[in-house]
């Protein structure tokens, strides 16, 4: 190889063409290979340099390759879930088991529930933070090679490996997506304000929307909410305004399921809406909720694949790799601003 990186076992899986599993199968001896495969491996480990990493040898000695821990804010959120079942279907590949605990949104519980999984001596970590964490007490297990990655939201106070969503593109061409169909008043209702990384990207994307349309930005339009219920409240706080909002940006999923009834018992259907995550049912809506559709499973895979990685004794630099969004159209935003409902 000509990268000074140090090769993995998915970097000989790869020049084999063959599964990770089926590499460790061959260097642990612990599963049926044919001898013409085995003989591929070791012929690839010996021309890559690859030298198995005794770390994780240890732990599965050990006992300690049986897990790998996953913390998320809010479990019954259907996009941490989804977000799960992308890593579980991964590292089950590898013969892990998925730990999963919620944090509520609480950083004192996560670090709780941080230390728990240590003490069960999980053979790789991956958080998605709650609001306010700071991970700096990490630094000890980051340091000694711990798999640690963080998803949804960058690690705060800790240079560790991240999977994020392409949050300030998508809420950008959200909101130019209401903007091309003739609204100059589009509210946004979002999470919660300050550190937390989504909220901050997504309303940088409005705002940079609105200035790219020569659209002059107006606070009273900006509502903050974290749950259904408190973006149900702030919708009907916009709609109450002297002038109210033609079209709505909401920038997650549990923001659109409070502004979409409220707009329904409101007889608001010629208010625009552009919601930031896919619903189960979005399609099924009359009319259909148009969305920027994150890929949850393809951030929980690409994020067990980094922590296998890391498993595997790749030692480099802290990587953050982006997954991209994509407007979904479906017809809530698809027209133009009225005055009145229908």
């Amino acid at each position: 190889m000509t990268s000074s990186r140090r090769p993995t076992l998915t970097d000989v899986a790869r020049r084999v063409g063959i599964s990770a599993k089926t590499v460790s199968r061959v260097l642990n001896g612990d599963g049926p290979v044919s001898d013409a495969t085995r003989e591929k491996v070791l012929a690839a480990v010996s021309e890559l340099g690859f030298r198995p990493n005794l770390m994780a040898r240890n732990m599965r000695v050990g006992g300690r390759d049986s897990t790998v821990g996953l913390i998320v804010p809010e479990i019954a959120n259907p996009f941490f879930s989804t977000v799960a079942g992308g890593i579980e279907e991964a590292v089950r590949d590898r013969g892990l088991t998925l730990l999963l605990g919620s944090s509520d949104e609480d950083a004192a519980k996560e670090r709780t529930l941080v230390n728990s999984f240590l003490a069960r001596r999980v053979s790789g970590l991956l958080i998605a933070p709650a609001h306010g964490a700071d991970h700096r007490f990490l630094r000890r297990e980051r340091e000694g090679g711990l798999p640690l990655v963080f998803l949804d939201r960058p690690a705060a106070g800790l240079a560790a490996d991240s999977v994020v969503s392409a949050n300030m593109a998508g809420a950008r061409e959200g909101t130019a997506h209401l903007l091309a169909h003739g609204h100059r008043r589009v509210g946004f209702i979002g999470d919660l304000p300050g550190s937390l990384y989504t909220r901050r990207e997504r309303f940088r994307g409005y705002r940079a929307a609105l200035a790219e349309a020569d659209v002059p930005y107006d606070r009273a339009l900006v509502a903050e909410a974290h749950d259904a219920e408190a973006a149900g409240a702030a919708t009907h706080r916009l709609l109450a305004l002297d002038d109210p909002p033609t079209a709505l940006f909401t920038a997650n999923n549990l923001a659109s399921l409070g502004a979409l009834p409220t707009l329904a018992a409101a007889g608001r259907r010629d208010v625009a809406i552009v919601g930031f995550d896919d619903l189960p049912l979005a399609s099924v809506l009359e009319p259909g909720l148009t969305v920027v559709a994150q890929d949850p499973v393809a951030m929980g895979r690409t994020a067990a694949e980094l922590a296998l990685s890391r498993l595997d004794g790749h030692r480099g630099a802290a990587r953050t790799t982006t997954v991209p969004v994509r407007l979904v159209r479906r017809g809530s935003a698809e027209r133009g601003p009225s005055r009145g409902a229908d």
